[in-house]
């Protein structure tokens, strides 16, 4: 078997929390606590869990935003949080992010061709003419025209900004895209093309996903495995048939209990 694309390996973090007296020591709440699991090349892991669960913490520290109090994120043995600013600019290259809100991730000052380019600029250091040229290809690859290039996000609907985000990600050609909630604040018409879309360019060009949410219902339908998330820690994983015809913890019951159709597949 070969070795996974990306290694999470007992993971935590802790926040300090503002003083509550002068002189007493800092309060702090346990964000994570010592989650692993592995994601093969091509694979869509889901993360699920309820709000405060530690998903989002987990997408930064995967995405080497913040460094984790203890444990280890590795994408192809390499070690995120040890290398140097030059190593992890490179490494930054292999993985993409895509945020939650189509609205708010989107410079409005900015042109499409502006916003889809930037990583390529900024990690790569490529010319004017590169920049575009693969500009085009990546909105082509989302069902964006060449014409829209010079449009800003205002122009466009809540799922065209989305797939600009997702354009975006993809023209480094990065090997992980973490995408936390990438549908939430989509119509459910429009998260269904989003996902489409999404699985589509998996099988084109072999992306892995690491897949942040909190709607089990879209886990299910894009994912390859589940991970559930309580206060930080793994409660339970697997295969989204087996995990969700067959809780085995009652927090996964409870937060299938919030989805009538998947509930109903449940034996509990």
């Amino acid at each position: 078997m070969t070795a996974p694309l990306l290694q999470v390996e007992k993971l935590a973090k802790r926040y300090r929390l503002p003083r509550e007296r002068l002189l007493a020591r800092p309060p702090e709440v346990q964000a994570l606590a010592g989650v692993s699991f592995t994601l093969q090349a091509g694979r869509s892991l889901g993360i699920v869990g309820e709000s405060g669960s530690g998903k989002s913490t987990l997408a930064r520290l995967v995405m080497a935003l913040e460094p984790p109090t203890a444990g280890r994120v590795l994408l192809e043995g390499q070690d995120l949080h040890r290398l140097d600013a030059a190593a992890l600019r490179r490494a930054r290259a292999k993985l993409q992010m895509v945020f939650q809100d189509p609205y708010g991730s989107l410079d409005p000052r900015r042109t499409v061709l502006q916003t889809v380019a930037e990583p390529l600029a900024v990690l790569h250091g490529a010319g004017r003419a590169e920049q575009r040229e693969r500009a085009i290809e990546a909105l082509d690859a989302v069902g964006l025209r060449q014409a829209d290039l010079q449009k800003v996000p205002h122009e466009f609907s809540g799922g065209q900004r989305q797939r600009i985000a997702i354009a975006r990600a993809l023209i480094t050609r990065p090997q992980l895209i973490v995408a936390d909630e990438p549908v939430s604040a989509l119509d459910v018409s429009v998260q269904a093309q989003v996902l489409n879309l999404m699985q589509d360019l998996q099988d084109r060009f072999g992306v892995t996903y690491l897949f942040i949410s909190h709607d089990l219902a879209v886990v299910d339908l894009v994912c390859d495995e589940v991970i559930v998330l309580q206060h930080g820690r793994v409660v339970e994983q697997g295969h989204p048939d087996e995990l969700f015809q067959r809780p085995q913890h009652p927090y996964t019951r409870r937060l299938l209990a919030a989805v009538p159709g998947l509930h109903a597949r449940a034996r509990t």
